[in-house]
């Protein structure tokens, strides 16, 4: 069979950017890893991301350089709002003993961490890395949070398997999203690609597990709760509460081993 070979430019090695995500993650936060952790200096992470961003043919040196001095200027600022969101997630968890076991064990956590690495990189227009950082943490997790998404200060995961915000999602401060939610677009038509095809989300909102928020038109009121397994395609005002009501029968399946009753 004959394939057809396609021209590419040089591409970031997907190893050598996985390996920097966590070695980035694991510089911000030590504690994440052991004691032989690979702990970067500012010099290194220069080092490391201009050889991930070299192969990147539009990149040219001067532009190069400042993206690599933007993304160390705003490293702190990326550990100060991680900090944010793992204070919020122990907050609201009853089962969080302590902040480091949120930073060291939370899936929800790590996520949110390297979105946010991720997010920067993105912000700088830097092509690809985001999106290899992402998905690694989509294949980990479970947890697909797209790079290009705007999430506020004190974001929680619980849970988190099987969550996923699409790129034009806009997420405000103090929000709370559990395991199986979905905030994602009505159409995937690619001509759509440069409108804001997914919800925005206030302050303060709680979204419980399995529900799907779509739309780019599609606002959810600031202090709402929205109930699990909730399909939603329109705004709901503030300080909305949205369920989804079903109706459960409760029978009986024959013989009852207690009683030797039959139905």
């Amino acid at each position: 069979m004959n394939y057809r070979k396609r021209s590419k430019p040089s591409l970031p090695s997907k190893p050598d950017t996985i390996r920097f995500t966590e070695d980035i993650c694991i510089t911000l936060f030590p504690e994440m890893s052991g004691p032989e952790a690979r702990i970067l200096s500012e010099e290194e992470v220069r080092k490391d991301l201009d050889h991930l961003l070299t192969p990147l043919y539009h990149i040219r040196d001067g532009e190069k350089d400042e993206t690599v001095n933007a993304f160390v200027g705003e490293l702190n600022g990326i550990r100060k709002m991680a900090e944010l969101d793992a204070g919020f997630i122990e907050e609201n968890d009853p089962a969080a003993s302590c902040l480091e076991e949120v930073v060291m064990t939370y899936p929800g956590f790590y996520a949110i961490l390297v979105y946010r690495i991720a997010n920067m990189l993105y912000k700088l227009g830097v092509p690809m890395i985001p999106r290899i950082m992402s998905e690694h943490v989509h294949s980990v997790t479970g947890i697909d949070i797209h790079p290009g998404a705007t999430i506020g200060k004190e974001f929680c995961i619980d849970h988190g398997t099987g969550i996923v915000i699409g790129e034009t999602t806009v997420i405000g401060n103090r929000v709370k999203i559990y395991q199986g939610v979905t905030l994602g677009a009505l159409s995937v038509k690619k001509s759509k690609a440069a409108s804001k095809r997914h919800p925005t989300i206030e302050d303060n909102v709680i979204i419980y597990a399995g529900s799907a928020i779509l739309g780019g038109k599609t606002v959810i009121g600031h202090d709402s709760v929205i109930g699990g397994n909730v399909w939603l395609t329109k705004s709901v005002p503030p300080c909305s509460l949205v369920q989804h009501e079903s109706k459960i029968s409760i029978g009986k399946t024959g013989i009852c081993p207690e009683s030797g009753e039959h139905k």
